[in-house]
């Protein structure tokens, strides 16, 4: 004869497993990488962003304050057209043509932490992101670019590439 006790500690059982199957299923979504974002300044010292788009699409790029809450965005801009697979640059710190600025812009100050990433509308697709300071940015010199290298072992390291560098390996961490 089996004691009353052992139903309550099965159902138990189960629901535990249930709620740790469901945690588990959505805790692993993430979005999946197919571009990579890097900066680099113009000619006449303006901040650019700069996308290498691998194999799908993104439809635009969002400019956040690392150290603070990731949803205080500083910049965003959509694309009037996707991105498709190769290289787009726009400016950051000015209006860029077949770019619409979608959110605040304020000045970047020094000593904060910038992160610059692409998105899709859907959320079916992102970039790697970079991140960068005022002085990063003042080190950069036309022609260049800065993104986050991942290494044979899989260590990620911020370099800065001359901008045929950038496009010839940034899709081969994916």
């Amino acid at each position: 004869m089996r004691s009353g006790r052992s139903q309550p500690v099965v159902r138990r059982l189960v629901r535990a497993v249930g709620v740790g199957a469901a945690l588990a299923a959505t805790s692993g979504c993430t979005v999946p990488v197919d571009a990579v974002a890097g900066i680099s300044v113009s000619g006449d010292g303006h901040l650019l962003g700069v996308m290498m788009v691998c194999g799908h699409r993104i439809d635009g790029a969002s400019l956040y304050v690392r150290s603070a809450d990731p949803d205080e965005t500083v910049a965003s801009w959509t694309a009037d057209q996707a991105l498709k697979p190769g290289l787009t640059t726009w400016t950051l710190d000015s209006p860029a043509a077949g770019w619409v600025a979608t959110g605040p812009s304020v000045p970047l100050t020094a000593g904060a932490d910038y992160t610059l990433y692409g998105w899709t509308k859907d959320n079916s697709w992102s970039s790697a992101g970079v991140s960068f300071t005022l002085a990063d940015r003042d080190r950069l010199t036309p022609g260049n670019v800065r993104y986050v290298d991942l290494s044979v072992d899989g260590q990620a390291s911020a370099v800065t590439v001359p901008v045929a560098e950038f496009e010839a390996k940034a899709c081969r961490r994916s």
